[in-house]
């Protein structure tokens, strides 16, 4: 008995693919990376031996130096607005002297952001020009006359008291919720912050449930203030994941030291699955198939603000790095990232943001997927947003041009599996990863685990097809159901943990017990 899936990445890229530098055929790859554990520890990896060198197909004999640099950021440099240390205590004491302005939350992420420039050539928040550029036309216009996309309103809120207690100053320092100095806005500007049109222009509706808003918008003050930032030390979180918290500086430093003629970057909100898997490696091969030599995988989950119902970022993490630990994804070529930015749901608005912030950091491929930074409609019941949309607008959008996008969808044509096709396996024990939609009736430790795990004894000489992807819920019963009975298992028990998940999307995971993933 077997059965069949098909992974379908078309079109598999758009018209924007850059013919010169990337379609160059290189050799003399056959060194390897020397890596020692990353996955607890700092990734930036220093390599032995130094640089590789590469030839460039039809150049003279001389070897060619290959930069992962292969697309500039946004405005030409990119922005850092940390203080050099030796000026910061200076910069510390003045800005004890100034206004306050206190910082949320998710406004400390937005300073984040900010200043390791993900949103270059953007140096602090947002002024009134650059407010109505952003929310009106997506983009800003550079003094030179080109255009950056910048799809999404960086702000800072203030309330009616604290414009009155800044007064007539044209500085302010910037307090975080612990009540610490982390910045400086200077030559300030405050304007009007109308939220209705911010939110039905950014949204798209003004239903009422949408998460960012609910949280940041309607809460804030009737006044923003944009002016340039400096932030007096880098921004830390000290939850023991800051060393995932890699600047776009450091990112493009480390393609560099890793030779990469090619960076391709998927961003996830939730945990990795096999079918997210199969993508990233499938986007290496074709690469390959291409002309590249080494692509490198940017695997850079979203770790800013995110919806109460979202699996947390320590638990995404700890399975990020399971996954490369158990080689699920190649080590030598991944780097697994956070990406500070808060989430905002805002569907084929908020994807060009995702998108522009990689091109800052580096890559110059970007994944993107069904419904790419959508949700279910607040009050419908429905996606909030058109689930293809989100790739047509990254294929169209201003200041995207020298980004390469790369749009897929899972084609199921019949759910997989293959008794006899797979190596025979030592172990004794098979571990069935179901992984299902989130519900907000589940337990406090259901929320945080998210995870529903089905042992089921299987002999040495059973195997079962490793690959399948996101299946309807009558195929993926039926699949369940086949399983059960390949391997003698009762049906009780995969009822009974099918009755434990109500959703309508799930995930059927067959891994070695040994290398299952962290839950």
């Amino acid at each position: 008995m077997s059965f069949a899936i098909k992974l379908h990445l078309s079109p598999y890229l758009n018209h924007n693919l850059q013919t010169t530098t990337h379609q160059a055929k290189l050799t003399n790859c056959s060194t390897k990376f020397r890596l020692k554990p990353i996955y607890h520890s700092n990734q930036l990896i220093h390599f032995e031996g130094g640089r590789r060198k590469f030839k460039m197909q039809g150049s003279s004999g001389t070897g060619l130096s290959i930069k992962s640099s292969l697309i500039d950021p946004d405005g030409g440099v990119l922005v850092d607005l940390v203080v050099p240390e030796s000026e910061r205590g200076l910069k510390l004491k003045e800005a004890e002297s100034m206004p306050k302005v206190s910082l949320t939350k998710i406004d400390l992420e937005w300073v984040h952001v900010i200043s390791e420039g993900w949103a270059s050539p953007l140096r602090g928040f947002m002024r009134e020009d650059e407010y109505l550029q952003s929310l009106h036309f997506n983009s800003l216009r550079m003094e030179d006359g080109t255009v950056v996309n910048m799809s999404l309103p960086i702000v800072l809120a203030i309330e009616d008291e604290t414009k009155e207690g800044i007064g007539s100053s044209k500085d302010v320092g910037l307090v975080a919720p612990d009540g610490e100095l982390v910045g400086i806005l200077r030559s300030i500007e405050i304007f009007k912050h109308n939220k209705e049109e911010r939110i039905a222009r950014t949204w798209g509706t003004t239903a009422p449930g949408l998460p960012y808003v609910e949280e940041t918008v309607s809460p804030a003050g009737n006044w923003l203030i944009g002016g340039d930032l400096e932030v007096l030390k880098p921004i830390k979180y000290n939850d023991g994941l800051d060393h995932y918290r890699i600047s776009p500086q450091q990112l493009r430093k480390e393609f560099d030291r890793r030779q990469a003629d090619a960076v391709f970057a998927f961003q996830l909100r939730n945990p990795v699955h096999n079918g997210h898997a199969l993508l990233m490696n499938d986007t290496r091969r074709r690469l390959l198939e291409m002309g590249y030599k080494n692509p490198i995988l940017l695997l850079h989950p979203l770790g800013g603000y995110t919806k109460a119902d979202d699996v947390p970022l320590d638990v995404r993490m700890e399975q990020h790095s399971k996954v490369l630990e158990d080689g699920v994804l190649d080590p030598e070529t991944t780097i697994v990232a956070i990406f500070p930015s808060p989430m905002h749901y805002a569907g084929p608005t908020e994807v060009q943001w995702h998108a522009k912030a990689r091109i800052n950091a580096g890559a110059n491929f970007y994944i993107v997927g069904r419904d790419p930074a959508g949700m279910g409609h607040p009050t419908e019941k429905r996606d909030l947003y058109n689930p293809d949309h989100g790739k047509k607008v990254l294929s169209m959008a201003p200041g995207l041009e020298k980004l390469n996008i790369l749009p897929f969808r899972c084609s199921l044509c019949i759910c997989q599996l293959m008794v006899s096709s797979l190596p025979k396996c030592d172990a004794t024990e098979q571990t069935f990863f179901v992984i299902s939609g989130r519900s907000q009736h589940m337990t406090l430790w259901q929320r945080r685990w998210h995870f529903s795990i089905l042992h089921v004894p299987m002999s040495s000489s059973s195997s079962l097809g490793q690959r399948c992807a996101l299946m309807p819920e009558m195929v993926r019963t039926l699949l369940m159901v086949l399983c059960a009975l390949v391997v003698g298992k009762s049906l009780s028990n995969i009822t009974q943990a099918c009755r434990r998940r109500k959703q309508n999307r799930s995930l059927l995971f067959y891994l070695p017990k040994s290398k299952g993933f962290v839950c």
